[in-house]
């Protein structure tokens, strides 16, 4: 019971966002390389998709990874409740500076950029995991085609873009801090951790961004 009731604090809430934010970055870079298969071509990008939809693990792991994702959610909506009403006005003068502890633009825009990849990431469901069915020539689905043709669509190709960029702003911030606060960062490698965490958000987007990108005008 002290264990739960210690996640229930400030710090325990920042520990717990930490934690599942960092889950979340992984099943990120993993997803990444899924659809980066595409530039293998269609084959490949399908086999690897029906091999995870065969893989009878995936269901509890969906499952693991939603909780994840709402506990993420909901401890950092509490967090963001309780900065407010310690902090009910707004700071006058804004510092933007590089450190994780100070203002930056990814941190002042935190619930904004998480509410839209909330947002996103039901979309993105809707899209592609729920979306219309095709038969691939080996009897599995082909996500393939699919991704073609939603990517065929300048309007998807846009919203697509804005949302992994705005991800890309979220783990910014998101990265580093969470490493500060699960109290991995030492004091002297700081400024390091900050450039670790703004390179890995810059190499997720772009791996992202680039495949609406290819598939609109090279496919």
């Amino acid at each position: 019971m002290k264990v739960l009731d210690g996640l229930g604090t400030s710090v325990g809430t920042k520990i717990l966002i930490g934690l599942t934010g960092l889950a979340l970055v992984g099943f990120l870079i993993f997803h990444l390389a899924g659809n980066l298969l595409l530039f293998f071509g269609p084959v490949e990008y399908n086999v690897h998709a029906q091999e995870l939809i065969d893989n009878p693990l995936v269901v509890p792991a969906e499952i693991g990874l939603l909780a994840i994702f709402l506990l993420h959610v909901y401890k950092a909506l509490v967090n963001w409740g309780r900065n407010l009403l310690a902090r009910p006005h707004d700071y006058q003068i804004h510092k933007w500076a590089g450190g994780a502890s100070r203002k930056t633009l990814g941190s002042t825009t935190m619930i904004v950029s998480g509410t839209v990849t909330f947002a996103f990431v039901a979309w993105h469901l809707v899209t592609f995991k729920y979306g219309p069915y095709y038969q691939a020539g080996g009897g599995e689905r082909d996500l393939y085609r699919l991704l073609i043709e939603v990517f065929h669509e300048p309007i998807y190709v846009v919203l697509y873009t804005i949302c992994m960029v705005i991800l890309g702003l979220h783990l910014r911030h998101g990265v580093s801090s969470a490493f500060q606060s699960l109290g991995l960062v030492p004091v002297a490698w700081t400024r390091a951790f900050l450039r670790t965490g703004l390179t890995l958000a810059l190499l997720i987007t772009a791996g992202f961004v680039v495949i609406p990108i290819w598939i609109y005008f090279f496919l």
